[in-house]
């Protein structure tokens, strides 16, 4: 089973995945992809942390993602993957920002490769982020391009997508 869940900022996506973790009934292992890169982050990063049970386990791995998920899956385990969008900020631009187009499309393969293979449950949560206005700069109209085009190549391999907003889920797909 795979799930893609889908919202904007503060839509209530993550709490909706860290719900249907629990309701899986299956140990959980929780892949967080962030990096604190400043205070902010910091405080977003520690909300995430205390609201999720204590007997979860944490993987944090902001690029190699698919290798975290090989590691881990299987019938025994619910990975929950929180998230998604920063994932691709991490693989597709260096820390300096610059474009890192062969190691996003390596990752990003690898991602949906392994997804692919099933026999496990899996629950991504990302940012839909391409709701609104043509960005400004080539950057971020890049990222939304690339957020874009990953969600659909991940809903096609999906079992469930679901559109979180006001905390409300819409299930898009459901097979």
């Amino acid at each position: 089973m795979i799930e893609l869940v889908l919202g904007g900022a503060r839509s209530g996506k993550s709490r909706y995945a860290e719900q249907q973790a629990l309701a899986s009934g299956l140990p959980v292992v929780y892949i967080a992809t962030a990096e604190a890169g400043d205070d902010e982050m910091h405080s977003r990063i520690q909300h995430h942390q205390q609201r999720r049970p204590q007997h979860w386990i944490t993987v944090e791995e902001p690029i190699a993602l698919a290798d975290v998920i090989s590691k881990y899956a299987g019938k025994q385990h619910c990975l929950l993957v929180d998230c998604l969008t920063l994932w691709l900020c991490n693989v597709l631009f260096d820390k300096q920002g610059n474009l890192q187009e062969q190691r996003y499309r390596q990752q990003a393969d690898a991602l949906c490769a392994v997804l692919a293979t099933g026999g496990q449950h899996v629950i991504m949560v990302s940012n839909e982020v391409g709701l609104g206005v043509v960005a400004a700069d080539a950057m971020t109209r890049r990222f939304v391009d690339e957020a874009g085009f990953l969600h659909q190549r991940l809903a096609q391999i999906s079992d469930k997508v679901v559109l979180v907003s006001a905390g409300l889920p819409q299930i898009l797909k459901n097979v």
